[in-house]
């Protein structure tokens, strides 16, 4: 688990396509980054899985929102990983949380059972539970094989000092992979201050400019917040100069 490591997160074609060639050494596909990742589609896995060699993991989010999962919810969930794992998904990545604040272990065990003999990540989810180290002790229990984590702070640098612990704390028995606000000036930086050598990033540039020429103002299709003119997408150079830091963590400068 000491190989360092750097997923590129993408929620399309094109940034998968970006992410592959700029060195990511594995995917997590997903839906609507710009709410925090839903589930994708099949049809974007299938174009994805035929068009590159790195092993895709899956997000599992069926909604924005919390990730306290009613039963429709987790027979979604379930139905979509039977799916994926079908498909030829390397992997999945899932969190469910108890009302409380802790890891689900039962909700995780339905649907860990349903991945089978795929990786498992931990996602994000949690960074939202009470107490971070119960959190990772259910979590080697429950065998997966990574958490993705911001040391439960609004990025990953300011989540330093958790994250040194949970490596700590972790000892080899689960990977630690530090995802948001990860970037080039900062990769060294969670290396040398945590131990960090996995990481977790969508490589992503300044928004690229719609090419729609008729542009129509005072209507939102989504977040008003977000413009409808702007896309987002991996940045192969931005993603290329991360991918060659991490892969050169502990060699000689």
């Amino acid at each position: 688990m000491n190989t360092p490591l750097i997923e590129g997160c993408v929620d399309s074609y094109a940034s998968a396509m970006a992410a592959a060639a700029a060195g990511a050494d594995r995917l997590e596909l997903c839906a609507n980054l710009a709410i925090g990742g839903t589930t994708p589609s099949p049809a974007l896995f299938k174009q994805v899985q035929r068009d590159c060699n790195v092993p895709i993991n899956v997000l599992i989010r069926p909604r924005f929102g919390d990730f306290l999962y009613s039963r429709p919810e987790m027979e979604e969930m379930c139905t979509e990983i039977r799916a994926f794992r079908s498909l030829g998904a390397n992997g999945v990545v899932i969190g469910a949380l108890t009302p409380e604040g802790d890891l689900d272990t039962e909700k995780m065990r339905r649907l860990m059972d349903c991945a089978g003999e795929m990786e498992v990540t931990l996602h994000r989810a949690f960074d939202m539970t009470r107490d971070p180290l119960e959190a990772l002790e259910a979590a080697v229990s429950l065998g997966c094989r990574t958490i993705l984590t911001s040391g439960q702070a609004a990025g990953a640098p300011a989540g330093l000092e958790v994250l040194k612990t949970l490596r700590t704390r972790a000892a080899g028995r689960i990977d630690i992979m530090a995802g948001c606000g990860v970037k080039k000036e900062n990769i060294r930086l969670l290396y040398q201050g945590a131990g960090i050598t996995s990481f977790h990033t969508t490589g992503r540039g300044a928004p690229l400019d719609s090419g729609m020429v008729y542009r129509k103002t005072g209507v939102s299709m989504g977040l008003p917040s977000l413009s409808e003119y702007e896309v987002w997408r991996t940045d192969p150079e931005e993603f290329r100069a991360c991918a060659e830091i991490v892969h050169g963590l502990g060699k000689p400068e």
